[in-house]
C-alpha cells in the first residue's frame, strides 16, 4: 500500500530535511486539496505530521486537523508530538484513524503499551527511527533524533508483543529526505523476524524504481512523502508500480 505524507507547519505543507527545522522547504498551503488529489489517485490511507505539535504540545492544530479528517474520504493516521494519553484521545476524537507514536513509545514504552490495549493495538502506530552502526545494531532514536535512546529495536519489540502490537512506521534516518532509496535490507530482515507486524516503511523514495525494490520486503505500507510533492512520479503510478504494473513514462 501506498501511504502519501503530508507535514505541517502552521497549516502549510512543508518537508524537513532530516527532521532540522532549520531546514524546511514550504510545498503549499492547502493541505486539504493535495490530500483530495491523493485520494483520487487512489490512495486510500494518508500520513499526516504535525509539526507544531511535535515541537510544542500546546502548538496542536487540532482545529486544521479536525478540518482535514472531516473532508478527507480516505483513513488518515496522524503523528507529531503524542506524548500523553490525551493527545492519543484528542487524535482519534479528530477523526484519526490511528495515532503514530515517536520518542514517547521509546521513552515510556508501559505506558503506550497501556494505550494499545485501551485503544485497541489497531489504532496506535510505533514510529521507530533508527540509528544503524557499523556492526548492525539498530538503535533506536528520539527527540527528533537528536538523542540516541540506547535501545535496540528488538528490545522494544519484545515489550510492545504482548499488547498485540500490529503497525510500526520504521525509518532508517540516513535515508530520510534524501531520495536515496529506501534500505530494502532492513525491512526484508524486519518482516522476516516480525512477520505478525504490519510494517511501513519511510525514507529515501526518490523514484519508481525505489518502490519496485520494496516489492517482495514484506512491507504491508510505503510511506512517499518528498517525492510526490516534487512531482517524481504521481501517486497512481507509485500504487501501480508496487502492485507490478509499472506504467510506461512513469519516472517523472
Amino acid at each position: 500500500m501506498i501511504i502519501p505524507a503530508l507535514d505541517l507547519i502552521d497549516g502549510k505543507i512543508v518537508r524537513l530535511y532530516q527532521g532540522d527545522y532549520a531546514q524546511k522547504t514550504v510545498y503549499g498551503d492547502d493541505p486539504q486539496s493535495q490530500f483530495n488529489d491523493y485520494n483520487q489517485q487512489g490512495a486510500d490511507w494518508l500520513h499526516l505530521v504535525d509539526l507544531d505539535g511535535a515541537k510544542d504540545t500546546s502548538a496542536r492544530q487540532l482545529d486544521v486537523i479536525r478540518e482535514l479528517l472531516a473532508n478527507t474520504p480516505a483513513k488518515i493516521q496522524i503523528g507529531g508530538g503524542v506524548r500523553s494519553e490525551q493527545d492519543v484521545i484528542d487524535l482519534l476524537d479528530a477523526g484519526a484513524q490511528r495515532v503514530v507514536v515517536g520518542s514517547t513509545a521509546v521513552k515510556q514504552p508501559e505506558m503506550v503499551a497501556g494505550w494499545m490495549r485501551k485503544y485497541g493495538a489497531e489504532h496506535i502506530v510505533l514510529a521507530l527511527d533508527l540509528n544503524i552502526d557499523a556492526k548492525g545494531n539498530k538503535f533506536v532514536a528520539i527527540s527528533g533524533w537528536q538523542e540516541d535512546s540506547g535501545v535496540s529495536i528488538e528490545q522494544l519489540l519484545d515489550i510492545y508483543k504482548p499488547a498485540g502490537l500490529k503497525h510500526v512506521l520504521c525509518t532508517d534516518i540516513s535515508r530520510d529526505g534524501t531520495l536515496v532509496g529506501s534500505n530494502v535490507e532492513l525491512y526484508q530482515e524486519l518482516c522476516a523476524l516480525y512477520p505478525e507486524v504490519h510494517w511501513q516503511s519511510s525514507g529515501g523514495i526518490g523514484k519508481l524504481d525505489d518502490i519496485a525494490a520494496l516489492r517482495g520486503s514484506g512491507v504491508s505500507g510505503v510511506i512517499v512523502g518528498r517525492a510526490l510533492l516534487e512531482g517524481k512520479f504521481t501517486v497512481r503510478e507509485a500504487i501501480a508500480c508496487l502492485a507490478g504494473e509499472d506504467l510506461v513514462g512513469g519516472q517523472g
